[in-house]
């Protein structure tokens, strides 16, 4: 049979890798990438987290040396959890100078001046009651954990943090902060918001991770109903107003949809989290030999990026860039 003749013929320019890259839209890079850690008490302190693989608390001195590999290998920087040893009902770890995230972020910053460190700004890992704020009976006391939520950000600044990123979705939140770092004459330091995160069952091993499980209860009377689409766009807008200075989508692969409308109605940068039931899906198929797990993670990421993400926080951040740099 003769070949037909077309004069647009889409796969001349997929035939090799080499065409490939070169008409390649959006590219993945190891700079795309930050890294979570969740920082402990105590020295020598590598607990492997079991619904996670390869993800651990450590203490200061065995993060360090993870840190160390992130700037190494090109990353963006990293975003800090802290577990303290003693938890209460008003989180007060978070606001002590002496904190554990306080600590870790001295020690980072004097090891590695150059990593870009960020500091994940919320009560839930801090409190006896796993909540995101101070509660005023079964309630969280949205204005009481603002003042609070402030301490804690001025804290991470005098500590030498990068970035605060405020997660708890107290609204207000991005104003409250924003106003105690001028105050305290941070007005350098910038605002990542989780301005748009989910009531989603997708994060279920971060609470094995962060030890956040709610004593009762859920988080669903603060964050966002996962059915609710121009509800994202208003928290954004309003976080915005209030000085935010970077955006965040929270989980990803199901909320693509909301990325790309951030996207397209905000100027500011853009980022999402690639969260740990996201991760701990793909490990498990992984393990069971059903997935290739490094083109399915690159794959992913891509998706984030050309969704409309800058910055994508994910646990597979080391390992994406071993694999994008050919290791």
């Amino acid at each position: 049979m003769p070949t037909a003749s077309f004069v647009h013929r889409p796969r001349r320019l997929r035939r090799t890798a080499a065409i490939r890259r070169l008409v390649r839209e959006t590219r993945l890079a190891p700079e795309d990438l930050v890294l979570p850690l969740f920082i402990v008490p105590g020295e020598g302190i590598r607990k492997p987290v079991s619904s996670m693989p390869g993800v651990a608390q450590l203490s200061i001195d065995e993060a360090l040396p993870v840190a160390r590999e992130a700037q190494q290998l090109g990353l963006g920087g990293i975003i800090l959890f802290g577990i303290p040893k003693i938890k209460d009902s008003h989180g007060s770890d978070a606001v002590d100078p002496e904190g554990i995230v306080q600590q870790a972020i001295r020690a980072i910053k004097e090891d590695l001046p150059e990593l870009w460190v960020i500091a994940d700004t919320c009560l839930c890992e801090y409190t006896d009651h796993a909540h995101c704020g101070v509660l005023q009976g079964h309630e969280v006391d949205n204005d009481a954990t603002l003042e609070i939520l402030g301490r804690a950000a001025v804290s991470y600044a005098e500590a030498g943090v990068d970035m605060v990123a405020p997660s708890g979705m107290m609204d207000g939140m991005v104003g409250a902060i924003r106003a105690a770092l001028d105050r305290a004459g941070h007005t350098q330091i910038p605002i990542l918001s989780y301005a748009v995160k989910y009531a989603s069952a997708y994060y279920g091993p971060f609470r094995e991770a962060a030890e956040n499980t709610p004593t009762f209860g859920d988080r669903r009377s603060y964050q966002m109903d996962p059915s609710n689409r121009r509800e994202a766009l208003r928290e954004a807008a309003l976080d915005v107003e209030q000085g935010a200075d970077w955006l965040m989508v929270k989980p990803g692969l199901a909320y693509m949809d909301i990325l790309r409308e951030l996207r397209d109605q905000f100027q500011l940068p853009l980022a999402v989290y690639n969260v740990s039931g996201e991760y701990a899906m793909v490990k498990a198929a992984a393990a069971q030999g059903w997935i290739d797990e490094p083109r399915v993670v690159l794959e992913t990421l891509t998706g984030f990026k050309r969704a409309g993400a800058d910055m994508i926080l994910t646990y597979h951040a080391l390992d994406a860039a071993r694999w994008l740099g050919g290791a």
